[in-house]
């Protein structure tokens, strides 16, 4: 059989899939909450915890992640390369999980050393975990069509586990702690993490690597870094991750303000009521109480209740446009379908600059749309950095899969770590005053900017620079056969 293009079984695709369901438990719970928890249930000052949060993010994350993927390019076991990270990573990175969201009894400079150790921990133990089984994917197989599948796959999962942290964390967290949300945080955590190191485990178990370098194909660092710098699709592709996940963290860090300071509460009141979701929540209630269990404790004011029911609802049809994304870019090619289908949820994203306070019905129309959209390019992008290295590989004849991977994971981090960033700038711009039972109206405009027109920028600028990039259908099909022959693997 040829190894080079496997056609992967299910029971792969899902076993590889669980490990990024498994890091996206604690992912996400890092992205949505981990500020929420370090002032509100921890008690550490604002101003100190974004400190531990940023410089914990560069040293840990943005520094480590290229070190780590020298590292891992280099490793050579039984396992493979990047399976054996997966391995040996599962259980600290579990333990350090449950170890950042306790809430040890300690003086406030005591607090302050623990959340930074801990943080900074579990920042490159996610690394040290993430990196090599992203970059397990471009190894799997050398069929692009397999990536594709792999892909949409993989994604599923981490639209499931971000249901799971952006939908029903704080409930569970109120059910779990009976109101106490130190213990609540703590008792969820201790089941995500121990759910995820058995995920961790299926995933080592369940998965091949199947694309080796020859030995011939072996290089230094420098040697990986010069070809990195003569890869235009790989340029391309940092740029343009960095740019995704910008907007990803500012129209998310956006949202609530939008919820709680623009739109009616009466109308979106009146919103839950009609289309019959408080009904259903009552009547969630009505049968778990009725079975002697403590009720399901949703947000109960119209804004926060709102703002949940709109994640799942992004969530879910970012969930349906996945599942049409492999057949699209196996007919089309990968990066017209992302660029298509980007620039498509942009639109959706900038008619939210037109929508009255009251419109909440085409507010949520507008999300159905950007998630369809949106969902379609999710798997894609991580499928065209696979594509990098098989590039890199046919330029150079030398194959450096975790350190290509290792950079658009920096780029990640950037993307995350200044759209977040610029969520903070600009309420302070605009003025936002927390304690405000009503923002100004320029406060107000500027968060109505925050997520139509400033959100949509960095979409637009990483629609433009895919012109940049020249890894199109034909070329995709040449690299996968040529590769084939150089490898030795046509027959």
């Amino acid at each position: 059989m040829n190894n080079e293009a496997h056609k992967l079984s299910v029971i792969e695709k899902i076993g590889y899939s669980l490990g990024d369901l498994s890091a996206n438990l604690i992912f996400q719970t890092l992205v949505t909450f981990i500020a929420f928890f370090y002032t509100d249930v921890y008690g550490i000052p604002a101003g100190k915890a974004a400190l531990i949060i940023g410089m914990a993010g560069i040293f840990g994350g943005a520094i480590f992640t290229p070190i780590m993927g020298a590292i891992a390019d280099r490793t050579n076991t039984r396992w493979g390369k990047f399976r054996p990270w997966i391995l040996w990573t599962a259980i600290p990175f579990g333990g350090i999980a449950m170890l950042t969201f306790s809430t040890p009894d300690f003086a406030p400079t005591g607090k302050l050393i623990y959340a930074g150790v801990t943080y900074l921990l579990l920042v490159m133990i996610y690394s040290a975990n993430n990196l090599p089984y992203s970059a397990l994917s471009g190894v799997l197989t050398g069929s692009m069509s397999e990536r594709n599948s792999l892909s949409s796959y993989r994604f599923v999962a981490v639209m499931v586990a971000q249901f799971m942290i952006q939908v029903l964390l704080l409930p569970l967290v109120l059910i779990l702690g009976d109101g106490d949300k130190a213990a609540g945080f703590q008792t969820v955590m201790t089941i995500f993490a121990s759910i995820g190191v058995v995920f961790l485990l299926i995933t080592f178990l369940t998965t091949k690597e199947r694309v080796i370098p020859k030995p011939s194909q072996e290089s230094s660092v420098m040697d990986d870094i010069k070809d990195l710098m003569r890869n235009r699709p790989w340029v391309v592709m940092v740029i343009l991750t960095t740019l995704i996940f910008v907007t990803l963290a500012l129209k998310g860090g956006s949202y609530i303000y939008y919820f709680s300071e623009y739109l009616s509460e009466p109308a979106l009141a009146a919103f839950l009521e009609n289309i019959g979701f408080n009904g259903f929540i009552d009547g969630l209630n009505s049968t778990i109480t009725g079975m002697g269990l403590t009720e399901f404790k949703w947000p109960e004011d119209p804004a926060t209740s709102a703002f949940s029911l709109f994640n799942a609802t992004s969530i879910i049809c970012q969930i349906i446009g996945i599942f049409f994304s492999k057949s699209l870019a196996d007919r089309f090619g990968k990066r017209d379908v992302f660029g298509g289908f980007l620039f498509l949820s942009t639109i959706f994203l900038l008619i939210y600059l037109v929508f009255p306070p009251d419109a909440i019905g085409l507010v949520f129309l507008a999300q159905i749309g950007h998630g369809l959209m949106y969902g379609v390019t999710i798997p894609i992008l991580w499928a065209m950095i696979a594509d990098v290295a098989d590039y890199s590989e046919w330029k150079n004849n030398r194959r450096a899969t975790a350190i290509i991977f290792s950079a658009m994971i920096f780029g990640l981090k950037v993307g995350l770590s200044v759209g977040g960033s610029l969520v903070a700038f600009l309420l302070a711009f605009y003025n936002y005053t927390p304690d405000l039972a009503t923002q100004a109206p320029e406060t107000v405009t500027g968060i109505r900017l925050m997520i139509s027109v400033f959100a949509s920028l960095p979409f637009l600028i990483g629609c433009g620079s895919l012109f940049f990039y020249e890894i199109n259908k034909k070329m995709e099909v040449e690299i996968e056969h040529d590769l084939l022959v150089s490898r030795g693997e046509t027959g």
